[in-house]
């Protein structure tokens, strides 16, 4: 039986290789085999938007097929606390990332459930880099591009480095256009506390494709330490 009470942040000690989180899974076997490859979390999209948004019943199925150390988090834009702990409750999530304009407040409310939180910034729009500071209570920030029509996922790549500073910081997760051909030299532009990959690793939105998965995870895994 899965622990569905909420962790501590994932651990990560100086100079260890990133965490891998493989985002936007909607089949359980399809996550399941993601874990094996040796993904260190699994995302659930919980964004109706989303050609990758997930049901609490399919997102149920999807936690339930995952090994016990593997943990997953919803993706949620702009949802009320009560939303949010209620799917996380019934879905078995142990974490949350807050990828709108939420106010920096639900962040501690969140904590306070035992949740571990991450807080989406943009290097293109609103909430920008400038407003980390208001978000620094949170275990994890986000930082991609924020280009395109959606909140994520829209498969741009950007200028990697100008989530440098944010990283020396705070514990950073790197997002946007990340895929086997630029993994390794956006982690050396960046060196985050992990990445977020969905639409670089997939065969079509929601279905990873598992070559590209364990390819991924292989370059983060022997990616040097000492960069």
């Amino acid at each position: 039986m899965r622990n569905t009470v909420g962790p501590k942040p994932l651990p990560r000690v100086q100079n260890a290789r990133p965490l891998v989180k493989i985002c936007g899974l909607t089949n359980p076997d399809n996550a399941a085999q993601c874990a094996r490859a040796g993904a260190d979390i699994i995302g659930l999209v919980f964004f109706p938007k989303s050609p990758r948004h997930v049901t609490q019943a399919r997102a149920k199925t999807v936690v339930k097929a995952l090994p016990a150390h593997v943990p997953a988090w919803g993706v949620f834009v702009n949802e009320t606390l009560k939303t949010i702990l209620e799917t996380a409750a019934a879905c078995g999530l142990t974490g949350v990332q807050l990828h709108g304009r939420e106010p920096p407040e639900l962040i501690n409310a969140l904590k306070a459930h035992h949740l571990t939180v991450t807080k989406a910034v943009f290097a293109s729009r609103s909430p920008g880099l400038n407003t980390v500071p208001l978000y620094s209570q949170s275990d994890y920030i986000l930082v991609e591009c924020g280009l395109g029509i959606l909140p994520g996922g829209n498969a741009k790549t950007w200028d990697y480095g100008l989530a440098a500073k944010t990283a020396r910081q705070h514990p950073v997760f790197l997002a946007g256009g990340l895929s086997c051909e630029n993994i390794e030299q956006a982690v050396s532009a960046v060196a985050p506390a992990g990445v977020d990959l969905s639409s670089g690793v997939e065969s079509g939105p929601g279905v990873k494709d598992l070559f590209k998965v364990s390819d991924l995870i292989r370059r983060v895994k022997t990616f040097p330490k000492n960069r």
